[in-house]
């Protein structure tokens, strides 16, 4: 049986102890969602935030391409949701979560998908998942 410390992976940024969090919070996006005939017919607002856990570039520079772009991953959402309609927040949750890990730099995501328009008495409704790269 192996002790606690020999399964422990030790992650890039952990090596030189610099990480960062990028964060979009509050995107809006109509989205072609839901597993209700109702809901296959149109699209309804989706509200995205995440978190990403990321890689810090030794020397920012003040150069865009040193990090993580927020933008980037914005329009990579809306590529997304251009692709049809999806059953489930879940699924879109996994799939937000896998295109931010592409990025090699992104350790994590926090992602959390809501519907807005679903139940009237609820501001919304939804799912948060957490995914970590996995070194191997």
């Amino acid at each position: 049986m192996s002790s606690p410390a020999e399964r422990v992976t030790v992650l890039p940024a952990a090596l030189h102890g610099r990480t960062m969090k990028v964060f979009v919070r509050d995107l809006i996006l109509p989205c072609r969602i839901g597993v209700y005939s109702h809901e296959k017919h149109g699209a309804q607002r989706v509200r995205i935030n995440l978190e990403l856990s990321c890689l810090e570039h030794p020397a920012i520079n003040d150069e865009h391409q040193n990090v993580v772009c927020y933008a980037e991953v914005v329009d990579s959402i809306r590529r997304l949701l251009a692709e049809g309609h999806i059953n489930l927040v879940e699924t879109l949750a996994e799939r937000v979560a896998a295109l931010c890990l592409e990025d090699h730099r992104v350790l994590g995501a926090k992602v959390r998908v809501e519907k807005l328009d679903v139940i009237p008495e609820a501001s919304a409704v939804g799912v948060e998942i957490e995914r970590h790269r996995v070194n191997r």
